[in-house]
């Protein structure tokens, strides 16, 4: 499971979560001089607004962590747990009305006022379908909760780059350094690597270059098919290879090849 790939709309939903657990262990209903039940003496309560509303922000939040999507009865994990958040609210907005429910027997109507376990648990529970609804719509929602930690910094002149994948200082071999004289080459002499002006490649050939994504964004096979291969995470570096058009063909850890289809706000190293 990858947590940079979490939302700050995630970050909502995970909060409007915490808020509807505690809200269940409140009184129903305000009832003087009586012994108030909270929402675990109600099954039915319980169930289809409070457990339903976490169990929606549990599925929307794994969803958004693993690097598969996954389905259940057909139905994306995500989906599923956006459907169950707006059970959720429903049921909270007509149990404020009928406070009572299964007490009504037990209680008079003249003597309960609405507790402040529903009250709190409708207030969550729109919050919580709230932010599952708008966090693929608003721009602010959908930024990375949890940021891409900073490229390593310049190493000083003369010092050695840091070995390791992903680094988009490291040499590549067969590469020469930046101003260096080219190897089996005395200095002064000409160089017998040199292309002729008629060989060099044009500037604006394309060269392969490190990057990393500000959010998790799916690698698509470079059949064309729209089935994701992987998922590059924030804070790793990948190796872009080739462009086409408006997409990158990146290479990831693993050796893997695919197309990255969304190139907006990916920072170069």
């Amino acid at each position: 499971m990858n947590i940079r790939s979490l939302t700050r709309g995630d970050g909502v939903v995970i909060g409007a979560a915490v808020l509807l657990f505690i809200a269940s262990f409140l009184d129903t209903f305000d009832g003087r001089g009586s012994d108030v039940p909270n929402a675990w003496d109600n099954l039915g309560l319980v169930m289809s607004m409070y457990v339903a509303g976490i169990i929606g922000a549990a599925l929307i939040v794994v969803a958004r962590a693993l690097p598969q999507p996954r389905k259940i009865i057909g139905l994306d994990l995500g989906q599923l747990g956006v459907a169950l958040t707006i059970f959720a609210a429903w049921t909270s907005f007509w149990t404020i009305l009928d406070p009572l429910g299964a007490f009504s027997d037990t209680f008079g109507s003249s003597d309960v006022d609405t507790g402040s376990g529903l009250i709190l648990g409708l207030l969550a529970a729109l919050v919580l379908a709230g932010a599952a609804i708008a966090t693929p719509l608003v721009p602010a929602l959908k930024a990375a909760l949890v940021g891409a930690p900073r490229p390593a910094a310049p190493q000083p002149y003369g010092g050695q780059p840091q070995g390791g994948y992903g680094y988009p200082g490291a040499q590549q071999p067969g590469q020469q350094p930046y101003g260096g004289q080219p190897q089996g080459a005395p200095f002064g002499g000409p160089s017998q690597q040199q292309p002729a002006p008629s060989q060099q490649q044009p500037a604006s050939d394309f060269s392969p270059f490190w990057f990393a994504v500000p959010v998790a964004r799916p690698l698509f096979g470079e059949d064309g098919s729209q089935t994701p291969i992987a998922e590059l995470a924030p804070g790793t570096w990948y190796l872009a290879v080739e462009q086409r058009g408006a997409t990158l063909v990146a290479q990831t850890q693993d050796g893997r090849r695919g197309v990255l289809q969304d190139t907006s706000g990916i920072q170069r190293g």
